[in-house]
């Protein structure tokens, strides 16, 4: 990975993001050896110019047989919880940049997704609706990229020639609200699309410390759920969770009455017939005993992140330790 990538709907001032929802996406790039949270790093280009970089990125990736799946590499997103100033949200995804894509084995290349979030606690509820409002905005992505890998599999299956098929697999990890936005992006995404059956999006969500209900997978949900939605456009959904995690114990109570939250307790009920089979949640408490922040604790100790490298390269869930 040689450069970093930056998605926004933020408002962008001299000194970087700043947290006022605007209509329109934007793009920048920065080398990824520069520091990340130093708003100078970054350059601004224009939508087909950072497709462009992308593509050029990720066509280097070596084109694997079926048996090798879980060494192909990544185009993956990283979407910011709440509560996190544009310099948190950068210096997190430089921590992940550094931790799992780079290095003798990378999973790929990860764009930050930032989104407006006023990082404080008091600003929780003007994020929730900044983060209802750009998912909306944040579908238009998730539509070309679909629209994108489509016109890669028909060309592929014309030409009989499966170089010309996407080398990469496209992946999320959403924090905290972050899963929110995400949420609400993907169910907006399927109705633009007609609900398509046809293809998988994206391989591998994950739900990290997510605020959202712990209901939303059921299978007694409507058919245009969010959640239903959601699971008819990704190959697998993990929620990592955990007790420990009282960011979660403390949001619960702004919203949703009744409603736990699905990073703190997991699935409200995971028996088989009653959630879909591409969604599954997790313990981490002991994985993450060691961090100094429960509800991040995912990107701060050694096995945890262990755990969201196996999770993204597609090992299977029984065999993920």
């Amino acid at each position: 990975m040689k450069n970093a990538f930056l998605i926004t709907n933020r408002n962008v001032t001299g000194n970087g993001p700043g947290d006022s929802l605007v209509k329109t996406l934007a793009y920048f790039t920065a080398p990824v050896s520069k520091k990340l949270s130093d708003w100078s790093s970054w350059t601004k280009i224009t939508g087909a110019e950072f497709r462009d970089q992308l593509m050029t990125e990720t066509e280097a990736f070596p084109m694997l047989d079926a048996e090798h799946n879980e060494a192909e590499r990544h185009l993956s997103l990283f979407i910011h919880g709440y509560n996190n100033s544009w310099d948190e949200a950068a210096q997190r995804y430089q921590q992940l940049i550094k931790t799992l894509y780079t290095g003798k084995d990378p999973l790929g290349v990860l764009v930050l997704v930032s989104w407006p979030s006023n990082g404080s606690v008091a600003g929780y509820l003007p994020d929730r609706e900044d983060a209802r409002e750009g998912a909306i905005i944040l579908s238009e992505l998730f539509v070309k990229l679909h629209d994108h890998v489509r016109s890669m599999q028909i060309l592929a299956s014309k030409t009989n020639d499966p170089s010309k098929l996407c080398r990469a697999k496209i992946s999320v990890i959403a924090h905290s609200m972050g899963n929110y936005v995400m949420q609400k992006a993907l169910a907006v995404t399927s109705k633009r699309l007609n609900n398509p059956s046809l293809i998988t999006l994206i391989h591998q969500l994950v739900m990290v410390s997510a605020d959202v209900d712990n209901d939303i997978f059921q299978r007694d949900q409507p058919e245009d759920s969010d959640g239903q939605l959601m699971a008819n456009l990704c190959y697998r959904i993990t929620a990592p969770y955990s007790g420990l995690d009282n960011v979660l114990g403390a949001s619960a109570g702004l919203k949703h009455f009744g409603t736990r939250r699905l990073g703190r307790s997991g699935l409200a009920d995971r028996e088989a017939k009653k959630v879909h089979d591409n969604v599954w949640d997790h313990d981490v408490s002991d994985l993450i005993r060691d961090a100094k922040q429960y509800h991040s604790g995912l990107f701060e100790t050694k096995l945890g992140l262990q755990f969201l490298e196996q999770v993204l390269r597609g090992v299977d869930r029984k065999h993920i330790v």
